[in-house]
C-alpha cells in the first residue's frame, strides 16, 4: 500500500480516543492533514497527540454521540472549522460492551447503546455529512466501521449484538453510496480480531483463537486498521465505492 497521498485534507473522526480513532487521526496527521477529532472520554491521549505533531492543526469536540443534539452540533462545527467543507469522514466511534462497566450490562442496555452510538450516530453523522458535500458540489470520502462477521455470524450475546448493528451499518454504507456518487464515495472497513482493549487484556485461550482464527496468524492492529482508511481516503482509491473491505488477515474456514 503507497504511503503517498495529497495532504491538507480536513479529516473529521469521530471516537478519535479509542485505539482505532486515535491510529487513524495519527495517520492522517503524518499526512499533514488537518484534524477534527471527536472524543468522549480520555482527553488526555488527544492532548498527546497535539505534542506529538505540533504543527498540525487538531480542532476537539467532547461529547456523548448518543444524543441526536450532540450529533447535530458536533456536524455543524466540524463543518464552520473547515472553511470550505469536510474533505474525509471517520466514524470510528463505538460503544465498547466487552470491558468496564459496560461488561455488566443487561443485554437490553448494551443493545440500546450500540443502536444509538455504533448505528443511529453513523447514519445521522453520514447522512449530514455527505449531503453538505453534495450540496457544496464537493467530493469527499466517508468511511464507517462494520465488523466481518455479519457475513457469517458467530455465537454468543456480543456476537448477536455486534452483528445487529454492524449489519446495520455495513447495510446502510451500501445503500448511502447509491445516492452521493459521484461526489462522494462512501465505504465500509470489516475489521476481524483488532487488538484494542479488550484484545489486550482478553484471556490467553481467546487471544489464541483470535492468532488461529485468521490465516495470517496474528492480531490485527489499530495500526492495521489505520493503514486501511488512509488508503481508501486516498486518490489510489477513487474507483472503489460501496465496498465493505475485510481487515482480517483473511478468515480461516
Amino acid at each position: 500500500m503507497s504511503k503517498a497521498c495529497r495532504s491538507g485534507r480536513k479529516v473529521l473522526i469521530t471516537g478519535a480516543t479509542g485505539g482505532i480513532g486515535l491510529a487513524a487521526a495519527r495517520r492522517f496527521a503524518e499526512n499533514g492533514d488537518s484534524l477534527f477529532l471527536h472524543g468522549f472520554q480520555n482527553r488526555e491521549r488527544i492532548e498527546r497527540l497535539k505534542e506529538e505533531f505540533p504543527g498540525t492543526e487538531i480542532e476537539t469536540f467532547f461529547c456523548d454521540l448518543g444524543s441526536p443534539v450532540s450529533q447535530d452540533e458536533l456536524a455543524e462545527r466540524a463543518w464552520r472549522w473547515s472553511g470550505s467543507g469536510i474533505d474525509v469522514f471517520v466514524q470510528a466511534a463505538g460503544v465498547d460492551i466487552l470491558t468496564g462497566s459496560r461488561k455488566n450490562w443487561t443485554y437490553e442496555e448494551k443493545l440500546e447503546a450500540l443502536w444509538k452510538v455504533d448505528v443511529q450516530a453513523g447514519i445521522r453523522l453520514a447522512r449530514n455529512v455527505s449531503s453538505r458535500l453534495v450540496e457544496a458540489g464537493r467530493h469527499g470520502v466517508i468511511l464507517m466501521i462494520g465488523w466481518d462477521a455479519v457475513e457469517w455470524g458467530m455465537s454468543g450475546d456480543s456476537a448477536e449484538l455486534f452483528a445487529a448493528a454492524k449489519g446495520a451499518v455495513t447495510s446502510f454504507v451500501r445503500c448511502l453510496a447509491q445516492k452521493t456518487g459521484p461526489n462522494v464515495r462512501v465505504n465500509c472497513l470489516a475489521p476481524g480480531w483488532i487488538q484494542t482493549r479488550w484484545g489486550l487484556n482478553a484471556p490467553e485461550p481467546w487471544k489464541e483463537y483470535a492468532r488461529k482464527d485468521s490465516l495470517l496468524n496474528r492480531w490485527g492492529t489499530p495500526e492495521d486498521m489505520a493503514e486501511a482508511m488512509f488508503f481508501l481516503a486516498s486518490e489510489e482509491a477513487s474507483f472503489l465505492n460501496a465496498v465493505v473491505l475485510p481487515v482480517d488477515g483473511g478468515k480461516r474456514f
